[in-house]
């Protein structure tokens, strides 16, 4: 079994997570899903909308993710490649060569965005009271 692995907030769940998420499992037979919780994204000085247990609800909910964990810190990654057998770790291409020393103990890939959407850019549309539909 191929078991692969991604980390990211998501929050105000789009098709972007969805993309993303659907290309990640696609790459082995066993997705598992790293969110960030809420006290390590106040570390990174991010707020959420919603809140951790809210996130993981949502991502649980979806049909080819297997197991959905908490990301508490950056240095945990290497701890969750090691203790789940994880073979791929997968992240958007923002990140490229961020993530390259987990090379040692998986496969490291880099996945495109899905252009147009972001969920920063629909905090902001929202916060300016305009239409998210395109």
């Amino acid at each position: 079994m191929k078991r692969v692995i991604t980390y990211g907030t998501y929050d105000l769940f789009h098709i972007g997570h969805l993309n993303m998420l659907r290309r990640a499992r696609a790459l082995g037979d066993y997705l598992m899903v790293a969110i960030s919780t809420d006290e390590f994204n106040t570390g990174k000085h991010k707020q959420c909308v919603y809140p951790y247990a809210h996130r993981a609800q949502i991502v649980e909910a979806i049909r080819f993710v297997d197991r959905v964990i908490p990301e508490t810190s950056w240095e945990q990654k290497t701890e969750d490649i090691v203790n789940h057998s994880i073979d791929v770790f997968v992240i958007g291409d923002d990140w490229i060569g961020k993530f390259d020393f987990l090379k040692d103990y998986c496969e490291v890939i880099y996945l495109p965005r899905t252009e147009s959407i972001s969920t920063t850019a629909i905090k902001n549309t929202v916060q300016n009271g305009k239409s998210i539909s395109r």
